[in-house]
């Protein structure tokens, strides 16, 4: 993500920042602009509802027709406030989910509420499990443009239960709304279009009985050689899985280079035979075309990134490799996304 200023004194803010630490100005994020703005300068909008449960620092232009900003009008359902843990599962989870948000609009995809749109529309559940007898447990997935996220994901220690009993090597809050906004996108850039074909050829015919490959899936789990085809070993369960994989580390790979290019990084090892970690200064992702120079920029930035957390002790922060077929799907993603009907266009400082 990029980095924000305070419009009243130009300081660095985060993008949850909902006052200035140097001015103590309030801020609030507009998604027309996608800049983080003062109160104090700007006068043009006011909170979204949910800042009132400090969830959203977003903001709702003057005379909207909803109280709520352009990331909360998409929330169907929302945990049971009355129950503190709860509101503080949200909170962690309308922080991914605004992240999200913003790489969409900054892709410039079309985010369209259900409320708005009720057949091509994006929503969001939020739903606990029922621990009373006979109440089955909240599965995370995607139907039909409704997401549905289990609020346990929200919960460090359950989600890294979860990791490991499903033998992943990486799970986070974000990725996950990035994997199941995945199939959704699929539905809008791919279902029916002159895209189809060359989906089938990259990721298999999607009309294979999805119940059965998840059985065969959770039955076999993985081929021996996943990692020469796939980015993961859940993306060989069936090709909307591995799009919907695959999706998420494009999207994975633009945000972060998006964060490297503001911070001005740029890889120059001291050692100058590894000539394939140069990168030369990092551009802006989302003006480059050609996928090529994308990966030329993310291999050596990961193998830094990963250097780093190795030195702190720490697991890889992008424990992956990236294959040959896969760089292919993702540049076949990264012609689809530049593709796709353009929402109104914006300036990005």
């Amino acid at each position: 993500m990029k980095l924000f200023n305070c419009t009243n004194c130009g300081h660095p803010v985060y993008f949850e920042n909902v006052y200035c630490l140097n001015c103590n100005a309030s801020l609030g994020f507009d998604a027309q602009s996608l800049q983080q703005v003062s109160l104090v300068v700007e006068n043009n909008g006011q909170y979204c509802l949910n800042h009132l449960y400090k969830v959203c620092n977003w903001l709702v232009p003057v005379g909207s027709a909803s109280p709520f900003c352009t990331a909360c009008q998409l929330n169907r359902t929302i945990p049971d406030l009355t129950k503190p843990e709860y509101l503080e599962n949200w909170n962690a989870i309308e922080i991914a989910k605004h992240r999200l948000i913003y790489q969409l609009l900054r892709l410039r995809l079309p985010v369209v509420s259900k409320d708005q749109d009720e057949v091509h529309g994006l929503a969001f559940d939020f739903i606990a499990d029922d621990k009373s007898a006979e109440k089955k447990h909240v599965f995370t997935g995607h139907d039909n443009g409704l997401i549905t996220i289990n609020i346990a994901e929200a919960d460090d220690i359950a989600r890294e239960m979860a990791r490991k009993q499903m033998d992943e090597v990486y799970r986070t809050l974000l990725g996950h709304f990035r994997h199941e906004v995945g199939h959704y996108y699929w539905d809008r850039l791919i279902a029916n279009t002159v895209h189809l074909n060359e989906f089938r050829n990259l990721f298999g015919n999607e009309q294979w009985d999805y119940a059965e490959a998840q059985k065969k899936y959770y039955a076999d789990g993985a081929p021996a050689n996943w990692n020469s085809n796939y980015i993961s070993a859940y993306a060989t369960m069936h090709p909307w899985e591995d799009w919907a994989e695959t999706w998420a580390h494009y999207l994975h790979i633009i945000d972060t280079l998006e964060t490297a290019y503001y911070f001005g990084l740029s890889v120059h090892p001291i050692n100058q035979a590894t000539e394939k970690l140069q990168t030369g200064q990092i551009t802006d992702p989302y003006y480059i075309d050609n996928f090529d120079k994308i990966i030329e920029l993310w291999l050596p930035l990961t193998f830094a990134m990963n250097s780093l957390n190795r030195s702190m002790g720490l697991k890889d922060s992008y424990p992956f490799m990236i294959n040959p077929a896969v760089i292919t799907k993702m540049t076949y993603i990264h012609k689809v996304v530049r593709e796709a009907p353009l929402v109104q266009p914006f300036h990005v400082n």
